[in-house]
């Protein structure tokens, strides 16, 4: 029977009115969140928390661990947004806060960039993973008695190298000292085996990490660096930063060609394919190793700057990035409960040794062989036997890595000495610090 036309009318109405009344039942006395979004069945606000980072090798892993924390935390959304490390990422970071879009969480190098953006960090002291800390991991990112991120890892660095290639070429004992490492570079190349593959197109390569072997190397560090920020003590005329100069040139002398052409990712293959015995890296490198040639015999020597063996027969290990939460976020309790399922949930733990190779930064996350890989796994044998320099570029003043990585590649070219590079490091630090 056909309805009459008013009658459909009503009906449709109430539909309408319904429907209009289901939509906004998710507007519950919660509100919604900053970006206007709310969870279907009102019970809870739902939030976005915003993760701003640099490590570009990690991405995938983060964007999969994401979707892992959404299905058991449906009223919080990760916004993952990253930018390479160094200025680019400074530059991006302080524009974001300028702007009035600071993210909630966001990548700290901890010592003086913790000083830079202190006043911006939320305390994270009471946090529950606080207590699983390596005291080494937390050095970085603590003040007094405040502990203001989360230490995503520990990263160690040195001259990564092929075992199988070391034999090949009649090399018994791992160079501990720079002539071991003079000597096994002689051999190699007499073996018809290129020893070193460069990268230094990268400025951070040498600029943040390669240079921080020769502040390590000093007697005191802090003093050292604490006299450079107040000019009583200097870069021009100090003996540690003319051996790592030299060790430099020994890379250059037996290495490949156009080193300041290459980059990461072809460093990396050359290495990756045999084409090469050794190059300056770490652990972050063992994926992409991994995606080439699976299982390769590899392990870590330090960059020996002279033959010091208990001085210098050392590895660099630091956190590469703290995780901080914004003091002013609106979603920063959200914030921390993603950092806290991040280091104790089981997938979290497992992406952080299985997935991303690291080392751990916390007592609880337990870590195999099998998981970090034989080069994190090396760097590990040198914590424990207390063979390490802590990673010092933490403490450089803001932009001073890259300005050390013009002057260092200035120098790799031949376009300075060692007296005018060691000036020119000097004139970067007094214009910054």
């Amino acid at each position: 029977m056909k309805k009459p036309k008013n009658l459909v009318m009503v009906s449709v109405l109430l539909v309408m009115s319904l429907l209009v009344a289901a939509c906004g039942s998710g507007n519950s006395a919660n509100g919604t969140n900053k970006g206007g979004e709310s969870q279907g069945n009102g019970s809870q606000e739902q939030k976005t928390v915003t993760v701003f980072q640099f490590k570009t090798e990690i991405v995938e892993g983060l964007n999969e661990l994401k979707v892992e924390f959404e299905k058991e935390y449906p009223n919080i959304k990760l916004d993952i947004q990253t930018v390479g490390g160094g200025a680019d990422y400074d530059a991006a970071l302080k524009t974001k806060f300028a702007s009035g879009d600071a993210p909630d969480i966001f990548s700290n190098n901890g010592y003086a960039k913790l000083d830079m953006w202190e006043e911006k960090l939320e305390d994270l002291s009471d946090q529950p993973w606080v207590g699983d800390l390596v005291p080494l991991a937390a050095e970085a990112i603590t003040k007094g008695d405040k502990v203001y991120g989360l230490p995503l890892d520990l990263e160690g660095f040195g001259f990564v190298y092929n075992k199988d290639l070391f034999a090949k070429a009649g090399i018994t004992d791992t160079p501990q000292t720079y002539s071991e490492l003079e000597e096994a570079a002689k051999k190699l190349q007499a073996a018809g085996i290129t020893p070193f593959a460069n990268a230094y197109q990268e400025w951070w390569l040498v600029g943040s990490q390669g240079i921080s072997v020769a502040f390590a190397n000093q007697d005191d560090v802090d003093g050292f660096i604490k006299g450079l920020n107040e000019g009583t003590s200097s870069i021009v005329g100090n003996q540690h930063f003319a051996d790592w100069a030299k060790l430099m040139k020994l890379t250059l002398d037996y290495g490949n060609k156009n080193p300041l052409t290459t980059d990461y990712n072809t460093q990396v293959t050359m290495f990756a394919n045999g084409e090469v015995a050794m190059m300056q890296q770490g652990n972050w490198s063992q994926s992409m190793i991994d995606g080439i040639t699976p299982d390769m015999n590899i392990g870590v020597l330090p960059m020996a700057i002279n033959d010091d063996v208990e001085k210098t027969g050392r590895v660099t290990i630091g956190v590469p990035v703290n995780l901080v939460v914004n003091k002013d976020s609106d979603a920063k309790e959200e914030a921390k409960t993603f950092l806290n399922w991040l280091v104790t949930s089981d997938v979290g733990k497992e992406y952080i040794v299985k997935k991303f190779k690291f080392i751990p930064a916390m007592t609880t996350i337990e870590a195999t062989p099998e998981d970090m890989g034989p080069i994190a796994t090396d760097l590990v044998n040198y914590i424990d036997e207390g063979k390490i320099f802590a990673h010092q570029a933490g403490k450089y003043p803001d932009g001073v890595a890259q300005e050390f990585g013009s002057a260092i590649q200035q120098y790799l070219a031949g376009k300075s000495d060692v007296e005018n590079w060691q000036k020119n490091m000097q004139a970067a630090w007094d214009k910054l610090k």
